[in-house]
């Protein structure tokens, strides 16, 4: 199962440069992967991001494949300009990937780590 990785306050450079070594570690080794990881200052800007429709939005692609922002909009009932507002923020935040070959969630699940 691919995931991505969410980082939640903290220290987030100090966990970046702990991810670094280990990922140059296991090249080294010969170890093929793929990773993605992302930082959020707060549970405010992480909350910001990950709204209930967007969630909603990030499951439907992930499960379906989704040509274009416009048939998204559609199969999920709601207004293309709110749609395309979610997804641009989502794309931002590197939780989904846009092309001319539609709307992708090439992961399975997002594994949360908040700091308190």
């Amino acid at each position: 199962m691919s995931q991505v990785k969410l980082t939640v306050g903290g220290a987030m450079e100090k966990d970046a440069s702990r991810r670094f070594v280990d990922a140059w570690h296991r090249a080294e080794h010969g170890e093929t992967f793929h990773e993605r990881h992302m930082a959020f200052e707060s549970w405010d800007a992480l909350a910001g991001v990950l709204t209930a429709k967007r969630m909603e939005l990030l499951r439907y692609v992930r499960r379906n494949n989704v040509a274009s922002i416009r048939a998204l909009a559609k199969a999920l009932s709601r207004d293309y300009s709110n749609v395309h507002a979610d997804v641009r923020a989502l794309s931002v935040a590197g939780l989904l990937d846009t092309s001319a070959k539609g709307v992708r969630a090439d992961y399975d699940a997002i594994e949360t780590k908040i700091a308190i």
